[in-house]
């Protein structure tokens, strides 16, 4: 059998190949020093030596390929996978009429990749630590700041004047007040992250809960003429299986902030859509909305879109990624739409039950 049509022999095929051409060389030799001199060797010696040396040089062959590529078939095993190959002096395991070469090249690609994703992987997650790092700092430093003035005010004869006095207190107590809701925040968030919160799945009417944060919610909305609104085509209840204060907390997140960055003389609407298992809620404002590019991030823990803005309208800049992390511990979904100068849905699914 000849393999010359072979593109990509097999370690067997590739060592009977060269067995055969070296027999075949041997043999017109012989047949050649036969012809010129016929007294210096018998026809059957001329035939059964390039027969004789097939036979063996096919078996050394192969022996010697299958040592060569089982070392460095282990090397590259050792070197793409830091396993320690088993130590034996007999390399037979290594299947000789499969393609080795191309199997292991299709590991070794196999592994770039994965390696390749791995280290990016790392490398977010490297930026996002020096990110959280670096916006935890800031969020804290500026309470920490105000009270530290505060404080020296009071110090340097602000305390005798009852007037500065119970104002810069006030003050500090906010600053702190502030900085208790980010630490709050940031457990919540480590405890959802970690699993260790648990959440407690009822059945409760989610359309009475939202009435029930929009009516709380009034006063606040009044004081930028904001209008409070459930969309006029839900007529029904929707019954779903979730956590009712876990729910609620993100009603209240999302509600105020459609009316903290909600236009003067807007409108906040609710509104519920049937999907099937699940009923989708989606909370929409008339503000300036967010441009598409902030959008990837806007649930990143401490992502301000307007970050002066944000700051004066209070808030942690966490609440958004806490929504995010009560929906997905419901194993349910989020989403953001927003154009820039007409508002913003936001919209998230609980499973429905009856």
């Amino acid at each position: 059998m000849f393999f010359y049509g072979t593109n990509n022999p097999t370690p067997q095929q590739l060592a009977f190949l060269t067995a055969i051409n070296f027999s075949v060389v041997l043999a017109v030799a012989l047949i050649i020093i036969k012809l010129l001199y016929p007294e210096s060797i018998h026809w059957s010696l001329a035939i059964g030596i390039p027969i004789f040396t097939l036979v063996i040089g096919n078996i050394s062959m192969l022996h010697s390929l299958r040592r060569f590529i089982y070392h460095k078939v282990k090397l590259i095993y050792k070197s793409i996978h830091s396993l320690k190959a088993p130590k034996s002096s007999n390399p037979l395991n290594v299947d000789m009429r499969n393609h080795i070469i191309d199997r292991v090249e299709r590991e070794v690609i196999e592994w770039a990749k994965d390696w390749t994703q791995q280290i990016q992987n790392l490398q977010k997650l490297e930026k996002y630590r020096r990110d959280f790092i670096g916006n935890v700092s800031h969020e804290l430093k500026t309470p920490i700041f105000n009270i530290q003035g505060y404080l020296y005010t009071l110090l340097d004869g602000g305390i005798d004047d009852p007037v500065i006095s119970t104002k810069y207190l006030t003050r500090a107590v906010d600053n702190v007040e502030r900085m208790a809701a980010i630490v709050s925040d940031l457990g919540m968030i480590s405890k959802l992250e970690g699993g260790n919160l648990q959440v407690e799945k009822v059945r409760f009417n989610i359309v009475k809960l939202v009435q029930e944060v929009l009516e709380d919610m009034e006063l606040h909305a009044s004081q930028k003429k904001i209008g409070l609104e459930i969309k006029e085509n839900t007529t029904r209840a929707y019954v779903v299986n979730a956590d009712k204060e876990m729910i609620r907390q993100v009603l209240i997140n999302l509600i105020s902030n459609s009316i903290k960055y909600g236009n003067v003389g807007g409108q906040t609407l609710v509104g519920f859509y049937d999907l099937d298992k699940n009923v989708l809620i989606e909370i929409s404002d008339t503000g300036n909305g967010i441009a598409q590019e902030h959008l990837p991030r806007l649930f990143e823990r401490f992502y301000r879109v307007d970050k002066g803005r944000a700051r004066d309208e209070g808030g942690t800049g966490l609440g958004l990624a806490i929504v995010k992390h009560i929906i997905e511990a419901h194993n349910q979904t989020i989403n953001v739409r927003s154009r820039e100068g007409v508002g913003s849905t936001f919209g998230f699914t609980l499973e429905k039950t009856k």
